[in-house]
């Protein structure tokens, strides 16, 4: 059976990808495979705070709970993720990596990676 883990090295070694990170809500890192140069541990405290604005944003609007976001910087891409109702999943891509499979995998296998968990 596979591990969170094994989840995140997959997702690390796709084309594109330059950092996979599985957090708790709190901003601690479950387990992260990044580039080198990026700082997981630093990433992954902002991260609440995307989902907190994002969950409040969703509220004024009448969307329901926050599910997942995609931000488009100058160097890329980020997508974050509420795999449960404690765990994160924030994962950042080059710019010009087609994030449509990727969006689609999240989507359909978001349960069994939260099985994981």
């Amino acid at each position: 059976m596979p591990t969170i883990r094994d989840v995140v090295s997959a997702l690390g070694t796709r084309p594109g990808v330059d950092a996979v990170l599985v957090l708790g809500r709190d901003g601690l890192p479950i387990d992260a495979k990044v580039t080198d140069g990026l700082d997981a541990e630093g990433l992954a405290a902002l991260v609440p705070s995307i989902v907190a604005a994002c969950t409040r944003f969703g509220a004024a609007a009448g969307r329901g709970e926050f599910g997942m976001g995609v931000v488009e910087f100058q160097g890329g891409i980020a997508l974050v993720s509420a795999v449960t109702a404690d765990t994160l999943l924030a994962i950042l891509v080059k710019p010009d990596t087609n994030v449509g499979a990727l969006l689609f995998e999240l989507q359909r296998h978001g349960s069994a990676i939260a099985g994981l968990l």
